[in-house]
């Protein structure tokens, strides 16, 4: 059961970087536009949006409560030594959701949708960033695993991990990637003539996630960041980043000609090759520490626990699953599942 628990944890994270970060990526795309085009992209944003926006979140939840339960020591380092960046991402993730359904449901048109604007496009670019800085401080180096934190200062325990230089870098990363993301996405849900933007917008964001990549890992390597040195000389994160390089071509190619199903599919891909690559060289080891590396599967839940939530997540999944398959086919935001008289769709 260990295996299914693992594969769910995997599932959820990757399902969380797609789904999730388009939904961040959409307040970026709307912040970095011009008056006019913002107006097209929250239109856009809530007819796309607003039936799903809620269930692009569960797949945190879920991975959250698979560490809470099953890899309790993990759960525990993330939450203690990582807590401010994390609560920043809560209250980031809590006033989007307010300014969301406030400037659309909101019952006196005034000045205060200007204000809900503003909190949503500022919390769709900071809590991506602070989720990319999350992810930096658990791979730092800078984790201080010790009880006698009386003789350290609060900002080597609890800043210094994540408020550094390559944290910062990686959550920069991330806000591109789900701009990027969020480009893709509306390339097909724009009305018809309004595609020519989102074309421009994912091709920008390409070039910025490259940039911002490149930057993240020269900046890395330099440092002697363990997590980016190992990377380099790990040959199944070496084949993974060169396939991914590769698929920028055909990538391009269907962000051009405003291909909906196949520009998707080749943006999953990469975040799948972006995930693989970023773990396959050190998976179990996630956190690293500055004296030692943190396996996920140090001191995890009893067999009888494991067995429970595998069970519970086999369950979850054939129930939950086909949920959100459906409210995705009922809004038509499978596009592979639609018939086009254009072939080029």
């Amino acid at each position: 059961m260990l295996y299914v628990v693992l594969f769910f944890l995997i599932f959820s994270l990757y399902l969380y970087v797609v789904l999730g970060g388009a939904d961040y990526g959409a307040g970026i795309v709307e912040m970095f536009s011009s008056e006019e085009n913002q107006k097209i992209t929250k239109k856009t944003i809530y007819r796309v949006m607003g039936p799903v926006w809620e269930a692009n979140h569960i797949w945190i939840i879920i991975l959250i409560v698979i560490l809470w339960i099953a890899f309790p020591v993990y759960y525990n380092i993330l939450v203690v030594n990582l807590h401010i960046p994390l609560t920043i991402v809560l209250l980031g993730v809590t006033l989007r959701g307010v300014a969301f359904v406030f400037r659309h449901y909101d019952a006196v048109i005034d000045n205060s949708q200007k204000l809900y604007d503003a909190m949503f496009k500022i919390s769709s670019l900071i809590t991506p960033i602070f989720l990319g800085m999350v992810f930096g401080g658990l791979i730092s180096g800078q984790i201080i695993l010790t009880e006698d934190v009386e003789n350290l200062s609060f900002y080597d325990v609890f800043m210094k991990p994540w408020f550094n230089v390559f944290s910062i870098s990686v959550g920069l990363f991330f806000a591109a990637l789900c701009a990027f993301l969020s480009s893709v996405l509306l390339i097909g849900e724009s009305v018809r003539g309004k595609e020519n933007i989102y074309i421009r917008k994912a091709g920008i964001a390409t070039i910025v996630v490259f940039i911002t990549g490149l930057i993240t890992f020269i900046y890395g390597y330099i440092s002697g960041y363990s997590f980016v040195t190992v990377f380099v000389t790990d040959p199944y994160a070496i084949v993974a980043m060169f396939i991914s390089g590769l698929l920028l071509i055909p990538l391009w190619i269907t962000i051009k000609k405003g291909r909906r199903v196949l520009s998707r599919f080749f943006a999953g891909l990469q975040v799948f090759l972006i995930l693989l690559a970023a773990f396959v060289a050190h998976f179990p080891n996630i956190i690293i520490t500055k004296t030692n590396e943190v396996s996920l599967l140090d001191n995890i839940a009893p067999d009888s626990v494991i067995n429970v939530l595998g069970i519970s997540l086999i369950i979850g999944g054939a129930v939950i699953l086909p949920g959100l398959f459906h409210l995705l086919k009922s809004f038509k935001m499978i596009k592979i599942l639609e018939r086009h008289n254009n072939p080029s769709q």
